[in-house]
């Protein structure tokens, strides 16, 4: 037998009286007529009404004449938790078969009806005893994978039918066995006495439960994110294909690419010469490289590129500026075609980011004028800024300076990022050339480097404390296992405390404290000293 197949189980709640036994008849009758094997139960119970009886009914998925003979194994009582659906006439009913376990959130469709039959313990009181019928209905969407909750009893008094009707068309409508609509009908019209009335009250309930679903599953389509294509990936020119091994084609082209995009094809060449570099001292270094996958110049590929391509106001104009980031907000929001969509950006450049710009000299003057103005204990200058991006100025202004990639190369944020750039290869090329395992330590120090701002500041100032003090211990090895777990520590705690700690554990120095300016300010008028106002 197909280990694939498993039998599908269902379990009949029905009061008594309301035919939960023809129900089951008509079931199991139905999957001998559409060819499908079936075993059903009957389980005797009671409740506080007239009566209630559960039947548990399993339908092997797979059609008779495909068996080759074999018959499937059913069993005789529902396992609770591991019911495929059940269906119900009462919603107290249904929500006692929750409370006994037998409804999964995972598994279980929970077909029910809205209706109520007070039980004996409602009626007594002398006020209100009735059930809360929303705790119920809770219950019921807490613990099904899908339900559908309507009023089975008036639907069934409206087509002048019985209930069981009802709940054939509800199970019929699910989908929950493999039976077309027509193997139900013709078990209906085999029945002999009430044929269009059952007919009626099938047809009802079968249209309602499967335009629900289909109404489900439009708004889930709707609502689910689109799947965006999958970019292409771009192509490795012909001339770097050659100059560099298999194993690093795909990362290289991802940061030629990049830095194409990012400034021009020379600052592109300019990162493929770094790695020509990083790729020479690999082969000298290790008599298997391929054996390793070059990852040393894998990994430097990587981070090299991502460093190379520091934020500044001219990537975060450009970036904030692109037609597709105007459709992702589109997406996101759901804006119709006749809805105004209207997006602000809020900016807040301080001297830094503008010194970034302006030429080493000139950008000195205006990082100490703002340092004077923090040692005095104030803000550091900063202009905040609210961008239409909607509006055609706002567009204009953001392009207008994102094509000032021109100004980034004279800029003195190019010119230290550059500076700290070569430090770090010159690291990983002396490291490499000591030992490979240290060089691919080095390598992998790229990922201190990230964010924008003082995490960014942060990262490169561990990344130069690292190459200073534990890149050149004595032992090769040693100093690996001291960079691995350096970096592990500063990317665990942005604070630094578990840096230093391991810092100090190999033997090297803690990291030097930054001078931070400490800022007095006056307490407000009306606010007694030392204490809360009066």
């Amino acid at each position: 037998m197909n280990q694939l197949f498993r039998p599908t189980s269902l379990l009949v709640c029905a009061l008594g009286g309301e035919g939960g036994g023809v129900l089951t008849e008509w079931l199991v009758d139905t999957a001998r007529h559409a060819g499908y094997p079936a075993q059903s139960t009957s389980i005797p119970g009671v409740a506080q009404r007239t009566g209630a009886t559960t039947y548990y009914i399993e339908v092997f998925p797979q059609r008779i004449a495909e068996l080759g003979g074999r018959r499937p194994v059913f069993s005789l009582n529902p396992v609770p938790g591991a019911l495929d659906a059940i269906v119900s006439s009462e919603l107290l009913e249904t929500s006692r078969q929750i409370g006994a376990g037998m409804a999964s959130p995972e598994r279980t469709l929970v077909l029910t009806s809205s209706g109520r039959t007070l039980t004996t313990a409602e009626r007594m009181p002398l006020g209100d005893g009735r059930a809360d019928s929303a705790a119920l209905l809770k219950l019921v969407q807490g613990f099904s994978r899908e339900h559908h909750v309507f009023d089975m009893g008036t639907m069934a008094r409206e087509s002048a039918t019985v209930v069981s009707a009802v709940m054939l068309g509800a199970v019929a409508g699910s989908g929950l066995f493999p039976f077309a609509r027509e193997d139900y009908e013709a078990v209906i019209r085999a029945g002999g006495k009430g044929v269009e009335a059952s007919l009626r009250g099938f047809a009802r309930a079968f249209e309602h439960v499967s335009q629900s679903r289909a109404q489900a599953r439009f708004l889930s389509d709707l609502l689910a994110p689109k799947k965006q294509p999958e970019p292409s990936a771009p192509a490795l020119p012909a001339d770097l294909a050659s100059r560099f091994p298999a194993p690093v084609h795909p990362m290289l082209a991802l940061g030629h690419a990049r830095l194409c995009e990012y400034q021009n094809p020379a600052y592109a060449q300019q990162y493929a010469r770094r790695l020509e570099q990083v790729l020479q001292a690999e082969r000298a270094a290790s008599g298997d490289a391929e054996g390793h996958g070059f990852a040393i110049t894998h990994e430097m590929a990587r981070w090299l590129a991502l460093w190379m391509a520091f934020d500044d106001i001219v990537r975060v104009a450009d970036l904030k500026s692109r037609a597709g980031r105007w459709q992702r907000v589109n997406q996101e929001v759901k804006a119709g075609q006749d809805d105004l969509l209207k997006v602000y950006d809020h900016f807040k450049p301080g001297v830094p980011e503008f010194a970034g710009l302006l030429p080493v000299g000139l950008a000195r003057r205006v990082l100490a004028w703002d340092a004077r103005r923090r040692a005095s204990g104030r803000e550091p200058w900063a202009m905040p800024i609210k961008v239409g991006t909607h509006t055609v100025f706002g567009m204009l202004a953001l392009r207008t300076l994102a094509s000032l990639k021109w100004l980034r190369v004279r800029g003195s944020r190019y010119h230290e990022e550059q500076r700290l750039i070569e430090r770090w290869l010159a690291g990983v090329v002396q490291g490499t050339q000591r030992s490979w395992a240290l060089g691919h330590e080095l390598a992998l120090c790229g990922r201190l480097i990230k964010g924008y701002g003082s995490t960014n500041e942060r990262g490169k100032h561990n990344l130069l404390h690292v190459l200073d003090h534990l890149a050149g211990l004595p032992d090769p090895a040693a100093a690996a296992r001291a960079i691995a777990s350096a970096r592990d520590a500063a990317l665990a705690d942005d604070a630094g405390r578990a840096l230093d700690a391991t810092l100090a554990a190999h033997g090297a120095p803690p990291r030097p404290v930054q001078a931070q300016p400490i800022r007095w300010v006056r307490s407000p008028k009306g606010m007694a000293r030392g204490g809360a106002a009066p």
